[in-house]
C-alpha cells in the first residue's frame, strides 16, 4: 500500500512512517521538508500521485480561534481536494479527546478540522487520542519568564506517542471507520505534576527550570481543570506509563 502521511516528521508522524515502512509499505511524507506545503498546497498533487490512503497528523503552534481555525481548516480542505483529484479511497484524521467541552482556540481549530473532514469527499476515520507523554515537556515552553515555566492546571491521561501511530497504521489499512472509539494512557495525571517531573530530570542534568501552575481563564480552563480532556467511556488503552517513558527519554 502507499501512505501518505500529512505532517509525518512530527511527533506522532514520526512514528506513523517508521511503522508503516517496517509492514513493508511505500510511504509518502507530506511536510515542507519533502516539499510540501501543506498551508499553500505547493507540492501536494505530485506527492499524492498513487497514494491509497492519507494519515493526517498535522499540527500548529497557533493558540488564538481565528488563526487554529484558519489553519486547520484550510489544511484540511487542500489535502481533502487534493485527495479527490488523486483518487485516494480513505482519509485518516487524529484529534483530541474531549475537544468538544474545550472552548479554546486550538481546540475550536481542531473541532474545525473534523467537521472539514466529516462532512468531506473522501471515505474517513477520525481517532481522538488524550495528550501525549512529551506534551508535560512541551507544556515547560508554553510560557517561559527565564527559568520560570507557567504550566496550565488540567488533568490529563496521557499516551505514548507510538502507541497512538500504531493505532494510526491500524486504521490505516483497515477500511474507512467514521469514529473510532477513543485513545487513551493507562493513568490519569496532573500536567502541572508531570511537568515538575520532567524539569527534574532537566535539573540533574544541568538546567533548572521552577513550573508555577497557572489556571486558565473563562470555561476553558475550568473544564480542562476538571477533567474534561480525559476519556469519557471504556476503550482502547495505551501500555506505557508516563514513568516508564520518562526513565527512557
Amino acid at each position: 500500500m502507499r501512505i501518505a502521511v500529512a505532517g509525518g516528521t512530527g511527533v506522532v508522524g514520526r512514528h506513523v512512517v517508521d511503522i508503516a515502512v517496517d509492514q513493508g509499505h511505500e510511504v509518502v511524507t507530506l511536510a515542507r521538508s519533502a516539499g510540501v506545503d501543506l498551508v499553500t498546497g505547493a507540492g501536494l498533487a505530485a506527492r499524492l500521485d498513487g497514494v491509497d490512503v492519507v494519515v493526517d497528523v498535522t499540527g500548529t503552534r497557533e493558540q488564538k480561534r481565528a488563526a487554529a481555525e484558519d489553519f486547520f481548516g484550510g489544511v484540511t480542505a487542500r489535502l481533502l481536494s487534493a485527495e479527490v483529484d488523486a483518487d485516494v479511497r480513505h482519509h485518516v484524521t487524529l484529534s483530541i479527546v474531549g475537544v468538544d467541552d474545550v472552548d479554546t482556540g486550538y481546540y475550536a481549530g481542531k473541532r474545525r478540522q473534523e467537521q472539514v473532514v466529516t462532512s468531506g469527499p473522501v471515505p474517513w476515520t477520525l481517532l481522538r487520542a488524550t495528550q501525549f507523554h512529551e506534551f508535560a515537556e512541551q507544556a515547560l515552553g508554553f510560557v517561559r519568564l527565564g527559568p520560570v515555566s507557567l504550566v496550565p492546571k488540567m488533568r490529563t491521561q496521557p499516551i505514548a506517542a507510538q502507541e497512538v501511530a500504531q493505532a494510526l497504521a491500524a486504521l490505516a489499512l483497515g477500511a474507512p471507520a467514521g469514529r473510532a472509539a477513543d485513545l487513551a494512557g493507562p493513568e490519569q495525571h496532573d500536567l502541572v505534576v508531570l511537568a515538575r517531573r520532567v524539569a527534574a530530570v532537566r535539573r540533574a542534568g544541568g538546567r533548572r527550570q521552577r513550573v508555577v501552575p497557572v489556571g486558565l481563564p473563562g470555561s476553558g480552563g475550568r473544564a480542562m481543570r476538571e477533567g474534561a480532556l480525559l476519556p469519557s467511556s471504556d476503550g482502547p488503552r495505551g501500555r506505557q506509563t508516563f514513568d516508564q517513558w520518562l526513565a527512557g527519554a
